[in-house]
């Protein structure tokens, strides 16, 4: 018998929850990513429960008990129980009606089965009693030991009842998988195969789930088996992973933190694809066209401080394929580090309104092109 332990399910907020709904005989069980990464040996940032209990009697329960509830999702079967400042998503058990795709009918259930059944990837279906006991309805404990991302059931039914699963398929197998065994052939030829339904998902949908599986560790892998499927193109249209491996890369190099925008903006301009924040899509618009450009190193380092030229440093090594320099750093350094020392009071009242600007302007370039060894007397005299 397999038990997990961890401070997240020792922690007497998430006991005391479980003591709250665990009345009459009643199934109380973790389930999901806390689960799963702790099976792992991995942190588990969110807490999920799943009970045959339905929400208004889990709300009565858990205000009995002086504890918090917020019908989150309650439509859906989803009340959140606020435990000593800890947030558990207490679910019903469900099963599914009618899917379209993009969103599925569901009823109540008391199955754990039927609870099981209806979710994506045989890793996701793992639950835990209160004391760490793991509960593993459908077997799939061995894929989990395996770090082996499968579809539960057919792959291709579960694609069709939501096509963001054929996205999410590849993050989980960057976040989770077996890089060395690679991909489950049975899931890629389904993926393949309902290529179509990606165009019925929402960019925010999308674009939250690329912006996932790029901040894995090592993407590549993914991202290659997107584009050998079809999915690359569908959903980003026209853009290429050739300098992903190369920039991973080089981050590795470099020590450098996974960041999904860097890596997006190695594939190339997604255009209105994705829906991206706008600071987000500043960033990308600002590091594709520092890497692109011909902006030296030490400028770099003085018009984007020293983090964004050192990406738009990497970035641009990757998109074309030169080696990095360990003498990079330092350079972009010096440049961030340097101050323009001129003022627009050094050149009043003789320059004012636009002609001051443009003054500054030039002679700010001028100090640049010198590498910032013109002093102040020499721009002004």
């Amino acid at each position: 018998m397999t038990r997990i332990t961890a401070d997240w399910i020792t922690n007497p907020a998430t006991q005391a929850v479980c003591r709250a709904l665990a009345v009459d005989g009643a199934q109380v069980l973790f389930v999901g990513g806390c689960v799963r990464n702790t099976l792992m040996g991995l942190a588990a940032s969110d807490i999920d429960i799943a009970t045959d209990s339905e929400p208004d009697l889990v709300m009565e329960l858990a205000r009995a008990a002086g504890i918090k509830p917020i019908p989150t999702g309650y439509d859906h079967g989803t009340v959140t129980l606020v435990s000593g400042g800890v947030t558990h998503e207490v679910t019903t058990f469900r099963k599914d009606i009618a899917t379209d795709g993009r969103r599925a009918v569901v009823a109540f259930s008391t199955d754990i089965h039927e609870d099981a059944a209806r979710r994506d990837f045989t890793m996701n279906a793992l639950y835990a009693r209160a004391d760490g006991t793991v509960i593993d309805p459908l077997g799939g404990m061995p894929d989990l030991m395996a770090r082996r991302v499968r579809f539960i059931g057919a792959a291709s039914d579960r694609i069709k009842e939501d096509y963001l699963r054929s996205l999410r398929y590849f993050r989980f197998h960057a976040w989770y998988g077996d890089a060395d065994a690679g991909f489950d052939p049975d899931a890629l030829a389904a993926i393949a195969s309902n290529l179509d339904g990606l165009e019925q998902l929402s960019r925010e949908r999308v674009g939250s789930e690329v912006l996932k599986l790029l901040g894995a560790s090592d993407p590549a892998p993914s991202v290659a088996a997107m584009r050998s499927t079809g999915v690359l193109g569908r959903i980003l249209e026209g853009l290429d992973d050739r300098a992903l491996a190369p920039l991973i890369h080089i981050e590795l190099e470099n020590r450098a933190d996974p960041e999904p925008i860097r890596r997006l903006a190695a594939l190339g301009d997604p255009g209105d694809s994705l829906r991206l924040s706008r600071a987000q899509v500043k960033r990308l618009g600002v590091l594709r066209n520092a890497a692109t450009g011909g902006m030296p190193p030490l400028e770099l380092g003085y018009r984007l401080k020293r983090d964004a030229a050192r990406d738009a440093m990497m970035l641009r090594c990757a998109l074309f394929e030169q080696p990095w320099d360990n003498g990079i750093d330092s350079v972009i350094e010096t440049g961030a580090n340097a101050r323009f020392p001129v003022r627009a009071d050094d050149l009043m009242p003789e320059f004012q309104g636009p002609a001051l600007g443009a003054k500054l302007a030039e002679l700010e370039t001028q100090w640049v092109a010198s590498a910032f060894a013109l002093t102040k007397a020499d721009l002004l005299s």
